[in-house]
């Protein structure tokens, strides 16, 4: 099937007298005939579902929609976004081990792996998205696990180069575990491109309505574990808290699916409630039709932006004469990656406040990648503690305004920036 059809019908597949949409099974638990039967799920000899802090039908059914998606084996849905950046590198980390991720990701990613992982003896190891392949090979560890980057980082707009990273990883045998948000796989497929993992933060343009919180982790199974027993040894070596089962002898391609239920999903208990997995699903439904209107919008404002005398300058991958172009051209199915873009306006953060404030239609939310279009301004909201010059190291010009552009028709929003810009 087609993405398109996927997002449709992908996951559930209803038959004789069933329902048409995912059921909510609104249960914790869920009833046995034998205490044998139980002792086998606990095992993990038999499928099944006996507690839904590991897991729950109608979680898994959406998690499958979203496997198919991306063309990987499995999936696991998490409570978060963040939740699933934490179990996708937790599924392959512990305490002494080392990371290599891209600079250019979303800062609350960036201060878990920084400061929150670090405190639990994870290390990273943080490298410039343009560096070279022999500048990024410089940051490898003998006990590095995975390489970690987003697709298009934010708020910067950054594209990854998949394939650079790719190469990077598997040359020191380890992962590259990519976070796909922003694209989703209705425009960027990085399995193609060589990635082994991609998280979501299905908060956004999967669920687009902003009507639940949510995260995803698919495994594209094409990984080799068994390459390397040592270094993954969690995923390979018996596992003493499930009688010494190895999950890659006794689960395959889907070893490091299963592992992040049985083992990280039930110590932590990140799963997402039922009835969020059933909203994401209604947003699953149409996100086919709805990234390609919010990416031809966003570049239809852009080139429009360009154009304003009081606006210092407009960051999108999808412009025509963008560093990206050609990297857009080759991993997106499309000419712009996505519906979020940056701009700053003459006059640096007192302007950008007086313009944001004007806004009549746009909203000013911390959300993005949304229905509803919406600005944020970093400067004033998320990193509002730091100076100018501490701005400027991160990245973020107190200027820079992060714009999520939505499904309103684009000649509403001109008009809406229009009136906001003659009043600045």
């Amino acid at each position: 099937m087609t993405v398109d059809t996927l997002c449709v019908q992908g996951g559930w597949q209803p038959k004789k007298g069933e329902p048409r949409q995912v059921p909510v099974y609104a249960s914790t638990t869920f009833r046995y005939e034998t205490s044998e039967q139980m002792a086998d799920l606990f095992d993990l000899k038999a499928p099944g579902y006996f507690y839904t802090r590991l897991a729950n039908p109608t979680n898994d059914q959406v998690a499958k929609k979203i496997a198919a998606l991306e063309g990987g084996v499995a999936a696991i849905l998490t409570s978060s976004g963040q939740a699933a950046s934490t179990f996708a590198v937790l599924n392959l980390c512990q305490a002494g081990d080392h990371v290599v991720s891209s600079a250019q990701i979303y800062g609350g990613t960036f201060n878990l792996f920084a400061v929150s992982l670090k405190k639990l003896g994870i290390d990273f190891t943080f490298v410039d998205p343009e560096a070279s392949p022999a500048e990024i090979a410089k940051a490898f560890r003998p006990n590095t696990k995975c390489v970690f980057g987003e697709t298009v980082a934010n708020p910067s707009g950054v594209v990854l180069d998949i394939a650079k990273f790719a190469k990077a990883a598997h040359k020191f045998g380890v992962p590259l575990i990519v976070d796909n948000t922003f694209p989703t796989p209705v425009l960027c497929r990085p399995f193609e491109f060589g990635a082994d993992i991609v998280t979501h933060a299905t908060t956004k343009y999967m669920d687009g309505h902003s009507s639940q919180v949510g995260g995803c982790i698919v495994d594209s199974g094409n990984f080799d574990w068994s390459k390397y027993p040592e270094r993954f040894a969690g995923l390979v070596a018996p596992d003493e808290s499930y009688h010494g089962l190895s999950y890659v002898k006794s689960f395959g391609k889907q070893a490091y699916i299963v592992k992040a239920t049985a083992h990280l999903m039930r110590d932590f208990g990140s799963i997402p409630s039922p009835f969020n997995a059933f909203l994401l699903n209604l947003g699953l439904e149409s996100l086919h039709v709805r990234i390609r209107r919010h990416a031809e919008s966003a570049l239809t404002i852009a080139k429009w932006l360009r154009k304003q005398p009081k606006v210092a300058w407009v960051n999108f991958a999808g412009l025509p004469d963008s560093p990206y172009h050609k990297l857009v051209k080759k991993q997106f199915k499309g000419t712009s990656p996505c519906g979020v873009m940056t701009f700053g306006i003459k006059g640096g953060r007192a302007k950008s406040i007086k313009f944001m404030d004007s806004l009549k239609v746009i909203g000013i939310v911390t959300h993005v990648a949304d229905a509803w279009s919406c600005v944020l301004h970093p400067a004033s909201h998320t990193h509002r503690q730091l100076t100018d010059a501490q701005l400027k190291a991160a990245g973020i010009p107190p200027d820079l305004i992060r714009f999520s552009v939505g499904l309103e028709d684009p000649q509403d929003l001109i008009a809406d920036l229009k009136q906001a810009l003659a009043k600045i």
